[in-house]
């Protein structure tokens, strides 16, 4: 069985190199908006550790070794830079994320309570993805969130890209939980 890693780029074929590169940018938004921290730094050294090697294995096909990264090293250090300090902005702003079961965030152990309560607590409305991660924090399976949509009256609703809590929602959470 190969590892999560999968074989080491400098052991695919050409062939490989180029269809796991490929598949590795297909996925790319994927991990960014759903996956895991553990996902995206794997996806993440994953995708830099083929794209490393393809270079070193055909230079001439990208930017990097047929010189277009320009005449100018300043200019192309200044871009690198950027890329850099945005990575190292991005790392940051994980850290700083809240520990839900510390921070004063609502118990999950009524995951649908918890769910509803953050959406209240956004104004009654939450941006789809907002909505996917608030449920998959509170360990509100998929299965279960569906089942606010169906439920008689609906719980939430969804108004374009926002997860929306109704009346019905509102009055769940006022409710005595016992």
């Amino acid at each position: 069985m190969t590892d999560i890693h999968g074989r080491p780029a400098t052991e695919l074929s050409d062939e490989e190199l180029e269809e796991q590169g490929a598949q590795a940018h297909a996925t790319r938004n994927w991990v960014f908006l759903h996956g895991s921290a553990e996902q995206f730094a794997r996806h993440t050294t994953r995708m830099l550790e083929l794209e490393r090697e393809y270079l070193r294995s055909h230079p001439k096909r990208t930017w990097q070794g047929s010189g277009g990264a320009g005449g100018d090293r300043t200019v192309t250090a200044d871009a690198w830079r950027e890329t850099v300090l945005g990575i190292i902005e991005q790392l940051t702003m994980m850290l700083k994320r809240p520990d839900p079961h510390h921070d004063g965030l609502p118990d999950t152990a009524d995951p649908v309570r918890a769910f509803l309560r953050r959406i209240a607590d956004g104004g009654g409305r939450l941006h789809k993805l907002e909505a996917h991660q608030a449920a998959r924090e509170v360990g509100l399976d998929r299965a279960s969130v569906a089942d606010l949509y169906k439920a008689h009256p609906p719980l939430i609703s969804t108004e374009g890209h926002d997860r929306v809590l109704t009346e019905a929602g509102r009055a769940h959470l006022t409710a005595d939980p016992a």
